[in-house]
């Protein structure tokens, strides 16, 4: 009995954690929570920081420009 009281608290609570979400959202701005991201961050834009994701994909751009550059050739020298 002990354990169907555990659990139907359990459930009560993370009933009332979700509606207390759900109203947020609904009350917020544009109903969409600010988004966290390092990317998305002005101050730290300024300061040259990035996420991982798009250090990643600026460093990829910068080899496929380097190899791109390396295959072109001025005649038919195959």
């Amino acid at each position: 009995m002990a354990f169907l009281k555990i659990v139907l608290f359990a459930i009560v609570i993370m009933t009332i954690v979700i509606l207390s979400l759900a109203i947020q959202i609904m009350f917020r701005k544009n109903g969409k929570f600010p988004n966290m991201h390092i990317g998305a961050n002005q101050y730290l834009k300024d300061r040259g920081i990035t996420c991982a994701q798009t250090y990643d994909k600026v460093e990829q751009a910068k080899v496929r420009k380097e190899l791109r550059f390396k295959e072109i050739s001025l005649g038919k020298d195959d």
